[in-house]
């Protein structure tokens, strides 16, 4: 199925399901709120499901966020006191793309499997992006190194170039006419 028939087709646009992937602790991950949201739940019901579950659900599946990236993600809300809670008596808990996998199996229904399917999709395409712009990267830094090279070529060259343009100093040549013994001394 083509990306613009998934659009069409599924309950929730992709652009949706990519805009709600983060990166926390250098993994890519979504929030349980923005997973319940997708797949239909309320929040509490989804948690409750995964405390339910929870050998399913390792740390590297799952992990709730600490004080620190609690308030570095509120801050991306501008409240407007650093006490707010945001609606929130606990920090959320976050899960990553196999975690939002496994949702899937323990939210059995239709639209789990449909959204478990659209968040896989989401989580290749951002992998894929983000190997484009390595790859970018590495270009980049490729033609970086060839050009500090080629600096130090046409650096060189130039040098050249203007000891060939500077006029040669003239030879020195014996003057024309007689001159007496006593001033070839001299």
């Amino acid at each position: 199925m083509k990306t613009s028939q998934l659009k069409s087709s599924s309950i929730v646009p992709l652009e949706r399901v990519q805009s709600s992937i983060m990166l926390i602790r250098g993994k890519r991950v979504m929030f349980d709120s923005d997973l319940a949201r997708l797949y239909g739940v309320s929040t509490k019901r989804l948690n409750e499901q995964v405390k339910r579950n929870k050998e399913r659900f390792p740390g590297d599946f799952m992990f709730r966020l600490n004080k620190a990236e609690l308030e570095n993600w509120r801050s991306h809300f501008a409240t407007t006191k650093p006490s707010a809670k945001m609606g929130l008596r606990r920090p959320p808990y976050v899960l990553t793309e196999h975690g939002a996998l496994q949702l899937a199996s323990v939210l059995n229904s239709p639209i789990a499997t449909e959204v478990s399917i659209l968040i896989v999709r989401a989580f290749v395409q951002l992998r894929e992006v983000l190997s484009s712009h390595t790859q970018i990267a590495h270009k980049l830094e490729e033609l970086e190194r060839k050009i500090a090279t080629h600096d130090e070529t046409i650096t060189s060259i130039i040098q050249a170039i203007r000891q060939l343009m500077e006029p040669p100093e003239p030879p020195k040549r014996r003057p024309i006419g007689f001159r007496p013994p006593e001033a070839n001394d001299r």
